[in-house]
């Protein structure tokens, strides 16, 4: 009998949930964007256990995703501030949010609306950067860098 050994394909996702692919990491992601900033509120807001949301938020951290921002001295407390790459999350949320509104909201529609600036909801959808047109699982090939 032969045993084949996994070789996991190399790929972004993989090494994105690395980092933000645990529910309390995500859930904390999502409360730095709705303005949820310290440790007290996120606790309060995701339901995470304390030591656990600590851990994830220092992942988080050394991760580039947050910053800490002392926001008072006596005694010392900390802000969770979202870096750019942080923020390059944002899509990522959109979409989650999206799926689940859609797949998961049940009879009494979605749990948390957001307007865009234009005034309307906002729905996420994935678009092309080159073209504008949206993207669909359809419209996608892969295609392995050279070298």
């Amino acid at each position: 009998m032969v045993v084949s050994q996994a070789e996991p394909r190399t790929c972004s996702i993989a090494r994105t949930l690395e980092v933000v692919g645990e529910k309390w990491a995500l859930l904390a992601v999502r409360e730095v964007f709705l303005g949820n900033r310290r440790f007290d509120e996120m606790v309060r807001r995701t339901g995470a256990p304390r030591d656990t949301l600590a851990a994830r938020l220092r992942t988080l951290v050394e991760r580039g995703i947050f910053e800490r921002r002392l926001y008072s001295e006596h005694p010392a407390r900390y802000e969770y501030r979202l870096t750019d790459a942080g923020r390059e999350l944002y899509p990522v949320i959109l979409s989650l949010m999206r799926w689940g509104d859609r797949h998961l909201a049940g009879e009494e529609g979605p749990p948390l609306l957001l307007e865009h600036s234009c005034g309307h909801t906002l729905v996420a959808e994935v678009v092309c950067e080159a073209c504008r047109e949206p993207v669909s699982a359809r419209d996608v090939r892969p295609v392995l860098p050279v070298g």
